[in-house]
């Protein structure tokens, strides 16, 4: 008789854990609900619907390995369910999302830990961690990175088209061909092809059977690889519109040639795993062997045990009760919205200064997802214009908040040629100087929030977080004022100017954005 042991869960272990999932499932379920919006609306995260399967799919694999492991749960899982649940109650409150997900994912390791203990958990280790690449970065990180791959794409993509002996002038994020003017928006920034080829990367990187450092070349390169498939295809469309039209840039065929790329990047990233394997060994091997696929063959027969119940999986259960009764009486809690005066009311005289307000295009102002906001042009005699814009949100817990201009003023092809954090007149305030050919402007913008004036996002951000614990209270705004420099003019000329309107703005703000 074989002494090999085959481990196997009793029905009341599968029962238990049953009970911890669905607890964890309701614990979760706001959080979960935010990541399928997400998934759904962004087709850079539209792959997030693949990965629990995927992630499921590999601990599948090791079930042999597992069935020959006897589980050793560990009362040390609840060293790292305990911080979880702790950072899962701050996102809930503060309604920081991605402190949730990645509280759930930091439960489910602890709940494997304290099931199966660490000899069992090392190998699903990685398929577990899988699940941080569904998992959405914050918008302002996002906007962020997607202006600067705006950027830097277009700067590729405009040198592969004159590479091509076809002149092209690149203003900000806009080519200019000269009879067409194509404009790299924030769906050509290349976020659409990184973070699915991240994900793919690391599966890649997880499949592959070679030394470990060969592994995170793999998954690095996919940062490389992207940016140049995009610059690329940025490049090319430029080159094909250059010779055929502005149809070629639009379309059925602009999203066919995503596709084309995309699946470039996965050739790409497959050629470079030969490449490294073959340095290694020296022969030819198949494909299933470079990705650890190989047949596992016949389990062989053993003394079939059932494992013993969980001590540390029954006290994560009464935590995680505990958290349903804490989330429950959270939904509960309604957030502080403080009486103001709407932007429809603000005073069209500020002093000597006479301003109209203008409307912002629907599409706008649903992207922006603001609750009110203003946007007006002040002047007075012998002086050039104030553009005075603000936009205010009564709550920021479902993730929404102001854009940063310095993301979004490059979208307009706008270059930043200066930008300074400074006070004035007791105000902090962000200043940058702005040019598009031979005009130059000068802006201000600061945060406004809760009483606090902020220049700093970052800082921001942690006055919201804390904010939102204390005072149950997320609403805040961007305010920003534009002047341009004149042709006579000198940049300390528009630095008076918008001082000056700084001075009698101040105190007539508070009624619009409450402190």
């Amino acid at each position: 008789m074989s002494n090999i042991k085959i481990w196997q869960m009793g029905l009341k272990n599968w029962a238990w854990m049953l009970v911890a999932l669905s607890l964890l499932t309701i614990v979760y379920w706001g959080g979960i609900e935010q990541l399928i919006v997400r998934w759904d609306k962004q087709e850079e995260y539209s792959h997030g619907y693949m990965l629990p399967f995927l992630s499921l799919y590999f601990i599948w694999l090791k079930k042999y390995e597992l069935q020959q492991s006897e589980f050793s749960p560990s009362w040390l899982s609840l060293f790292i369910v305990i911080p979880a649940l702790a950072i899962f109650l701050v996102g809930e409150i503060s309604a920081l999302f991605i402190l949730i997900h990645y509280s759930l994912i930091a439960v489910l390791i602890g709940m494997a830990f304290s099931i199966m203990g660490w000899p069992a958990v090392k190998p699903v280790l990685l398929p577990l961690l899988l699940l941080i690449f569904a998992i959405p970065i914050p918008y302002f990180l996002e906007a962020s990175l997607s202006a600067n791959l705006q950027l830097l794409s277009s700067q590729l993509g405009v040198a592969f088209i004159r590479w091509c002996q076809i002149p092209v002038f690149l203003e900000g994020n806009v080519i200019d061909l000269g009879v067409y003017k194509l404009q790299v928006v924030e769906a050509c920034s290349g976020l659409r092809y990184l973070f699915p080829l991240m994900s793919l990367g690391f599966i890649c990187a997880y499949l592959f059977d070679t030394a470990v450092w060969k592994r995170v070349v793999v998954f690095l390169s996919t940062i490389p690889i992207t940016l140049m498939m995009n610059s690329f295809r940025i490049g090319m469309i430029g080159v094909l519109v250059d010779n055929w039209g502005i149809s070629m840039a639009e379309g059925f065929l602009h999203d066919f040639e995503g596709w084309i790329i995309f699946m470039a990047c996965m050739v790409i990233l497959f050629i470079e795993m030969f490449i490294l394997n073959k340095m290694t060994r020296g022969v030819s091997v198949s494909f299933f062997e470079v990705f650890g696929l190989m047949p596992v063959g016949v389990f062989p027969e053993g003394e079939v045990v059932t494992r013993k119940s969980s001590r540390p999986l029954y006290a994560i259960i009464v935590l995680l009760a505990v958290c349903v009764v804490v989330v429950n009486s959270l939904d509960t809690r309604e957030e502080i919205t403080p009486e103001r005066k709407s932007f429809p009311e603000f005073p069209d005289h500020i002093a000597d200064w006479t301003g109209g307000q203008n409307s912002l295009e629907t599409n706008v102002i649903n992207a922006l997802q603001l609750s009110d906001y203003i946007m007006s042009d002040y002047s007075k005699p012998d002086s050039l214009p104030i553009n005075f814009y603000v936009a205010y949100y009564q709550s920021q817990r479902k993730g929404v908040s102001p854009h940063s201009p310095r993301v979004c003023i490059p979208g307009g092809g706008w270059q930043i040629s200066g930008i300074s954090r400074t006070v004035v007149n007791s105000v902090p305030v962000n200043r940058i100087v702005i040019k598009k050919g031979p005009n130059k402007e000068l802006v201000y913008y600061w945060f406004q929030q809760r009483g606090r004036l902020i220049a700093n996002e970052y800082v921001m951000k942690w006055y919201l977080f804390e904010d939102a614990l204390l005072l149950n209270r997320t609403d805040g705004a961007l305010v920003r004022i534009t002047t341009p420099v004149g042709k006579m003019e000198n940049i300390a000329d528009a630095d008076k100017r918008l001082t000056g309107f700084l001075q009698e703005l101040m105190p007539v703000l508070p009624e619009y954005l409450p402190e």
